[in-house]
């Protein structure tokens, strides 16, 4: 079911699990994509534990600014251990790690900026879309077998872009929330920048592994007061694919068009036959 943990994790008001009494943490795999857990969702625990390690050592809960994650290998069920350290404690912005462990051996590491808010310049930065609302848009529901993690979103295409349809361009827009109406907060945003098909999914007509190999999200200052709530629109294109990678950017917007995050993607493309296009 959306929302749910295992019996050796808790979870926080946003539906954040926490780490069991021996400092580990169980992902289900009702958060699968492909053959392990969802990147977004991996790097989102990530981001939790180092700002939980520096809000121990500092007594105070800063916004994060950026966070990047490499992927070294698929997470399953079994136990995660997130080692974070801080690395710098500034007057003005602070610097964090982690490892990601599963038996002893690393599975992603990271890290991430928090920083304080202060005056400075404003510009509005990229615009979001014009498209219809999330209300005039159909649900999409993505197949359980290659994304089992859709089962905690709802997905509702913006334009008239679809996966696997064979489309001109390698672009998806659409609205999306959280099933169990989870605010919009810095981790739910890093699930959600990773939670649209590859981009590349627009012009395939057939899936093929597309994993990411790192993926770093820059969060703006639309959430240092309070998370936003109600829908995300999110758009996704491949800015470049070539060689067996491609480079995928991601932006964020809150319903009424204020900028959340912007993110960028390495993507590895799997099984792919040469002049074979769908």
């Amino acid at each position: 079911m959306p929302g749910s943990i295992t019996d050796t994790e808790t979870a926080d008001a946003t539906g954040t699990p926490r780490p069991a009494d021996d400092g580990t943490i169980r992902i289900d795999r009702s958060w699968w994509s492909w053959n392990g857990a969802q990147g977004g969702h991996v790097a989102a625990l990530a981001l939790t534990a180092m700002r939980d390690d520096l809000a121990a050592r500092t007594g105070e809960r800063l916004p994060v600014r950026t966070l990047g994650a490499h992927f070294l290998a698929p997470v399953d069920e079994r136990p995660l251990r997130l080692a974070a350290t801080t690395l710098r404690e500034g007057r003005r912005s602070s610097v964090s790690s982690v490892t990601a462990l599963q038996d002893d051996s690393a599975v992603l590491t990271g890290a991430a900026v928090f920083g304080r808010s202060e005056p400075g310049p404003v510009q509005a930065g990229t615009p979001a879309p014009v498209v219809p609302g999330p209300d005039a848009c159909p649900p999409l529901t993505l197949p359980r077998s290659l994304a089992a993690f859709a089962a905690h979103l709802e997905i509702r295409p913006a334009d008239d872009a679809r996966p696997l349809a064979g489309g001109a361009r390698a672009e998806l827009t659409a609205w999306m929330r959280f099933a169990d109406g989870r605010p919009l907060d810095p981790r739910a945003l890093v699930v959600l920048a990773d939670a649209l098909p590859p981009a590349l999914f627009a012009v395939w007509t057939e899936p093929r592994p597309v994993p990411t190999a790192e993926l770093t999200v820059h969060f703006t200052d639309v959430l240092d007061t309070a998370p936003a709530e109600g829908w995300a629109l999110v758009r996704s294109r491949t800015e470049h694919a070539g060689g067996g990678w491609a480079v995928e950017d991601s932006a964020l917007w809150t319903e009424d068009g204020r900028l959340l995050a912007l993110a960028r993607q390495a993507r590895a493309v799997r099984d792919f036959r040469p002049g074979h296009q769908g």
